[in-house]
């Protein structure tokens, strides 16, 4: 009897090892397949040094023919009528309002001139309901107005508004504008999932000064540049060899100085500087060498906007959570990575935003994308691609305006410090 126990019992442990043996195997092919899919991945996603320089070249093309016609490259060369940039001698209480994205800042700075330079700052963001985005211009802007307001009330008496002057704003607009002065400007087209139609063709200061005297403020837009521009302004401010800013966040773009003879499509008289600052738009560039890969070109398929805006799904932060989520859902489909089931969060297009994650919403899954790629398929090489991608151009900018001395580039990157921040989880 004990002997028929014994064995019995030894049956069901071998069986039970069996099954054990089995998952582990279907375990093993599971993950074999899901690191195929990253090999892959990763070998369509590789920016090697030759690529990257044939990547460049077709940009200094493109640059070269933009600024010969208005119409006649990918990139619009945007001339933005800023001649000059700051000295640090600057005095006196200014404001900016920095529209760009699916927030918008409004900030107050107290300059002191070379001796102390920014003496106070404060600033505030405020997030765009998402049907405002594609409203109407006057609810759009009666929205930003009514914050600008808001925060002019708020001005403390450490801000010194020197006597019989009104105060002046800077608006920081980071959507396609051609520029008519420093301070109006002709919306080319929106970006970024904004398409707000009717204000397509119209002069955008205009707008925002007549949503600004509704609001009873008395302001006026002294000057409206590009967040490029602004950031290459900021540059210049504490480092005189700035030459080229360039933009990694919600979207990317990128400015520099250009000299005027230079530009063959510009004919309006020469500034004293006989510099320029050109707004690219790199945003919209495209090209044959460029390594796109099947998630990306679904993406641009189910876009807003299919078939443009081609460097800006590649490279900003807007996209690449969403392409994080389609490489996980292809994992999870054909290499049953969750199980038998999928996820229906992964169902879900753009639940996985760039910025890393405030709180529990989607931590899951960020937690999960980390584990799963872990040291040897970190999925955060993906970050770094996209700034090898985006750095292309860099090599570009001087090169097409001959500067081949040191250089220096000023950087507003969400991006890189999302990419410290998914570290951490």
């Amino acid at each position: 009897m004990r002997k028929a126990a014994v064995l019995a019992a030894a049956a069901v442990v071998a069986a039970a090892a069996a099954i054990v043996v089995r998952q582990r195997l279907r375990e093993a092919k599971r993950w074999a397949r899901a690191a195929a899919v990253l090999c892959d991945l990763q070998e369509r996603c590789a920016a090697p040094a030759a690529r990257l320089r044939m990547v460049a070249d077709a940009m200094d093309v493109e640059m070269r023919a933009g600024l010969a016609s208005e119409d006649g490259s990918k990139l619009k060369m945007l001339v933005t009528y800023v001649d000059s940039l700051p000295s640090g001698d600057e005095k006196g209480l200014f404001y900016a309002l920095d529209l760009g994205g699916t927030n918008f800042r409004v900030l107050r700075v107290q300059l002191g001139g070379k001796e102390q330079r920014v003496i106070k700052q404060e600033s505030v963001g405020v997030s765009i309901p998402q049907h405002l985005m594609s409203g109407s211009p006057h609810e759009l802007f009666d929205f930003i107005a009514a914050a600008l307001t808001k925060f002019v009330a708020s001005e403390g008496v450490d801000y010194h508004l020197p006597e019989g002057t009104q105060r002046e704003l800077g608006f920081t607009f980071s959507f396609p504008v051609k520029q008519t002065s420093i301070s109006s400007g002709i919306l080319i087209k929106w970006t970024k999932n904004f398409a707000v139609d009717e204000m397509v063709g119209k002069d955008i200061v205009a707008e925002l000064n007549e949503a600004i005297k509704r609001k009873g403020l008395v302001m006026k837009v002294s000057a409206l540049v590009n967040d490029t521009v602004g950031t290459l302004a900021a540059g210049r401010y504490v480092d005189n060899d700035t030459i080229v800013a360039v933009i990694l966040g919600t979207g990317t773009n990128a400015a520099y100085i250009e000299h005027v003879h230079a530009i063959p499509k510009w004919h309006v008289h020469l500034p004293k500087s006989a510099d320029m600052i050109i707004n690219m738009e790199w945003g919209n560039f495209k090209s044959g060498h460029l390594p796109l890969t099947e998630f990306d070109q679904a993406l641009d398929a189910e876009s807003l906007n299919p078939g443009e805006q081609i460097y800006e799904k590649l490279t900003s932060g807007m996209y690449m959570g969403e392409i994080v989520r389609r490489i996980l859902l292809r994992m999870a489909q054909e290499a049953a990575l969750f199980g038998d089931h999928t996820p229906p969060k992964l169902e879900t297009p753009y639940i996985l935003k760039s910025k890393a994650p405030q709180g529990k919403q989607g931590n899951w899954l960020w937690k999960f994308a980390r584990s799963l790629l872990g040291v040897a398929h970190d999925w955060l090489l993906l970050g770094y691609t996209e700034f090898s991608k985006s750095s292309t151009g860099l090599l570009a900018a001087p090169t097409s305006q001959g500067r081949l001395s040191l250089w220096t580039v000023e950087s507003t990157s969400t991006i890189l410090s999302s990419v410290s921040a998914w570290r951490a989880l």
